[in-house]
């Protein structure tokens, strides 16, 4: 943003304030201020995305895919822990899947643990779906004892006491279903049995844990197919809003960096849903800008073209009054 005020002319007459913008004075408001406000923005703009976008999985429960993000640092970064000479930051991300939309989000340093934030990214009776690396036994039975419902992708080594098998269909890509128990009996064994699915995906084996057991074992895989969809959110997130280019060096700021990003994405789906019926894309996001930028100079050039003839009408001198006499000389 601070480039564009310096480089572009337009922007830089009628949008910047008068004497611009300095670097100082953006970096010190962003460092220490507007996280809460932006949360606030966030929060209810979700909300409003979740009313106005359509629900695409109703039949598979309220989904979201939960991941984590890395964040290049610097190492003046102290904050950002991750290791000796590098530092990264971590986004704890949940997606709604149902609706295509971030859900929450919370920031960490870089070797800060993932598995907690599942149950506070999502809420009782929702479905998270995770993959390997938030396979945690113990949590698998806390997570049903409260509530929360889960579909993970676990090692194919994870030791299997089988309960109860429960028969699959002829030439279809589930080899495996049945209600088990993980884990190794008096070390990591869970205490409540889990449903266990395993199939096949182009040669691939899959192995996917549940507490599910009112899905048939196909959607169960595909409950966990569309975990994929938050990996394609993260690639168009960062790819097209630029969102990881730091401009601060603290949480704080990097914080009003990640929900700016956020909240343009939520504008952008509410007005393609509304204007055009379909889900973001970067031909929108182009067609608008330009739209917005159009709208703003025509508007101007009515502003400028109303001042100079204001002006104009100032400068306009005024009429003098002739005074004629009668002609009293005789011909």
């Amino acid at each position: 943003m601070i480039q564009t005020l310096q480089e572009d002319d337009y922007a830089r007459q009628f949008v910047a304030p008068a004497g611009g913008i300095k670097h100082s004075t953006f970096f010190d408001t962003v460092n220490d201020r507007g996280v809460e406000q932006l949360l606030f923005v966030f929060t209810e703009l979700q909300k409003q995305a979740a009313g106005i976008l359509p629900s695409q999985y109703l039949e598979l429960g309220d989904l979201v895919a939960i991941d984590g993000s890395l964040i290049d640092a610097v190492l003046s970064m102290h904050w950002a822990g991750y290791r000796t000479n590098s530092k990264k930051a971590k986004l704890h991300f949940g997606l709604d899947l149902n609706h295509g939309i971030p859900r929450k989000l919370f920031l960490t340093e870089g070797n800060g643990a993932e598995r907690p934030f599942v149950s506070i990214i999502t809420d009782p009776g929702q479905t998270a779906v995770l993959d390997r690396r938030y396979q945690a036994h113990h949590l698998f039975d806390q997570w049903q004892l409260d509530d929360y419902h889960f579909v993970c992708h676990i090692k194919e080594s994870t030791h299997k006491s089988i309960l109860e098998e429960f028969p699959v269909k002829k030439d279809s890509h589930i080899f495996f279903d049945a209600k088990v128990l993980l884990g190794t009996t008096n070390i990591n064994q869970t205490k409540e049995p889990v449903r266990l699915v395993g199939y096949i995906i182009e040669g691939k084996q899959y192995w996917v844990a549940t507490d599910r057991f009112d899905l048939s074992a196909e959607q169960v895989a595909l409950v966990y197919k569309l975990h994929w969809d938050v990996e394609t959110f993260f690639a168009w997130w960062k790819r097209h809003l630029n969102v990881y280019h730091l401009f601060a060096r603290s949480k704080n700021g990097l914080m009003i960096q990640i929900l700016s990003g956020l909240i343009t994405y939520l504008l952008l789906a509410i007005y393609c849903c509304k204007q055009h019926g379909e889900s973001v894309s970067i031909r929108r996001v182009r067609q608008l800008r330009n739209q917005i930028r159009n709208e703003a100079m025509q508007q101007t050039t009515k502003q400028a073209t109303a001042q100079k003839r204001k002006l104009k009408r100032r400068k306009r001198p005024k009429k003098s009054h002739a005074i004629f006499y009668p002609d009293t000389t005789d011909n």
